[in-house]
């Protein structure tokens, strides 16, 4: 009961920004987004319920041997809670959002997500914290061995698990040439203005006003959010669907955007790609991100694979409508998702350079841990193209968290590109070298940090996490543990 609670009262708060979302849309009354954040957290505190029931099977299983069994509870404790979180991050569908260990990165405690990751990384949040209990209780006693005792489990912890992650680390690349340059785009385009009749010429002038080139910028990719036009890119649909955009076609559209680019420049925007049977009816669409380059010609796309229940698509459809309830996003149809992560390779640009290779993440994709790179094409860096816009100032600034947990997971630099806020460029470490404010239009001018080559994560991902969840339940039930648990 208390992890449930505990769950119940991290979930409710941490998830406010889906209450947020429902503020902009017109389908279902406003009060339902709370109601919608109560029910979810009910269900997702069954986690930590689990991990705390687990802990406690085994410190009275434990206590019944005759051993004391504090010790036992804090690592059983620690291996329950990492499966937790690897359970809550598929289980169906999977929502991984804010996993313990996203307070880590900026602190030499986030080293040891590049060897187990962040799930694996949570349980040693949890050691951390029965530490810092011990350390409370003996401090309130005055027993000062089990003050320096406490104290020593402190500085084990951290020195064993940061040696760890470093030895899991890989070593800078070394890149030949010149750097990538990149451009991202922060419009400042707000949810509400987004959709409106009309506002569409206003959106794309935003957009442009902060994308063209600087002198002696050279070739550089232009970096734009999810979502960021309502145009077609691709050619072959009915002509209805280009009626009202730039040149009424695709070609004439991407002639339009190919103006806001340099020689040798990609541009990589988020828009839609539709679905039609046999019959040219419209059927489903794609949450899509193009690259294009300056003779308006594309050179790949990336389909949004993890699709969010009732924004991209409402389950058990038929049922759920009857009751009154809709998708978030406008529209009647539903979205399909994507074969899953995939890396484009963007070419050379006019200078000979390469452009690189990009891994693309659209959205809350980056959440997934182990998700997020086709490791058998590892990109150079990640694209995290989002439409923050949707969650107030709640959303974002968690959302860039844990897109901080992957790029130390990864050893790769991420890059981020929203509507409103906050668009950065995270290095291979987890730092933010660049950002732009919450509802602040401007641009980003910059050089792409160095990937790593690959960590011990990166190569084997959340088998990681799962071997030291099993090793400290190995741990909790070996007698040389228990054996000095009395000290």
């Amino acid at each position: 009961m208390i992890g449930w609670l505990f769950g119940l009262g991290h979930f409710a708060v941490g998830n406010q920004w889906i209450a947020i979302s429902f503020t902009y849309q017109s389908a279902m009354p406003i009060w339902l987004g709370y109601v919608a954040v109560f029910a979810l957290s009910l269900y997702l505190a069954i986690f930590p319920a689990m991990a705390a029931f687990g802990a406690w099977k085994t410190g009275d299983y434990i206590r019944k041997k005759g051993k004391n069994s504090t010790i036992p509870f804090a690592l059983a404790f620690a291996a329950f809670w990492i499966l937790g979180e690897w359970l809550r991050s598929w289980l169906f569908t999977g929502f991984a959002w804010n996993p313990l260990s996203v307070i880590l990165p900026g602190s030499i405690m986030a080293l040891p997500l590049r060897a187990i990751g962040s799930y694996g990384a949570s349980g040693i949040v949890i050691l951390y914290c029965a530490i810092f209990l011990g350390l409370v209780g003996a401090i309130l006693t005055m027993q000062g061995k089990a003050i320096f005792a406490r104290a020593l489990d402190f500085v084990l912890l951290t020195l064993i698990s940061s040696a760890a992650g470093w030895m899991a680390s890989g070593s800078s690349l070394i890149k030949q040439g010149a750097p990538i340059n990149v451009t991202i785009t922060q419009p400042n385009i707000s949810q509400i203005d987004k959709y409106k009749p009309g506002y569409e010429a206003q959106n794309f002038a935003k957009l442009s006003a902060n994308s063209r080139p600087l002198n002696g910028q050279g070739p550089r990719l232009l970096l734009w959010p999810e979502a960021a036009i309502p145009y077609q890119l691709e050619s072959g649909y009915p002509y209805r669907f280009y009626q009202f955009q730039p040149g009424q076609s695709a070609v004439g559209t991407r002639m339009v955007l190919a103006g806001l680019l340099g020689e040798g420049d990609i541009l990589i925007t988020g828009a839609d790609r539709l679905e039609f049977d046999d019959e040219g009816q419209l059927i489903a669409a794609r949450n899509s991100l193009f690259a294009m380059d300056a003779n308006g010609e594309l050179r790949g796309q990336y389909d949004k694979a993890h699709l969010v229940p009732f924004g991209e698509y409402l389950p058990i459809g038929g049922l759920l409508k009857t009751l009154g309830l809709a998708r978030l996003v406008p529209g009647t149809i539903d979205y399909w998702p994507g074969p899953g992560a995939r890396t484009l390779d963007l070419g050379m640009g006019a200078n000979g350079a390469p452009h690189g290779k990009v891994g693309i993440q659209i959205c809350y994709e980056i959440i997934f841990s182990g998700k997020i790179t086709d490791r058998a094409n590892r990109p150079d860096f990640i694209l995290n193209s989002s439409n923050d816009a949707w969650f107030g100032t709640i959303g974002p600034p968690q959302f860039i968290a844990q897109a901080r947990l992957r790029a130390i997971e990864e050893g790769l630099p991420i890059v981020r590109s929203t509507p409103t806020g906050i668009s950065a460029i995270i290095n291979a470490d987890g730092n933010v070298t660049h950002a732009l404010p919450l509802n602040k239009p401007g641009r980003i001018d910059a050089a792409l940090p160095k990937p790593t080559s690959p960590t011990l994560f990166a190569r084997f991902g959340n088998m990681m996490s799962l071997i030291f969840a099993g090793l400290l339940m190995a741990f909790a039930f070996l007698p040389v543990v228990t054996r000095f648990t009395s000290r």
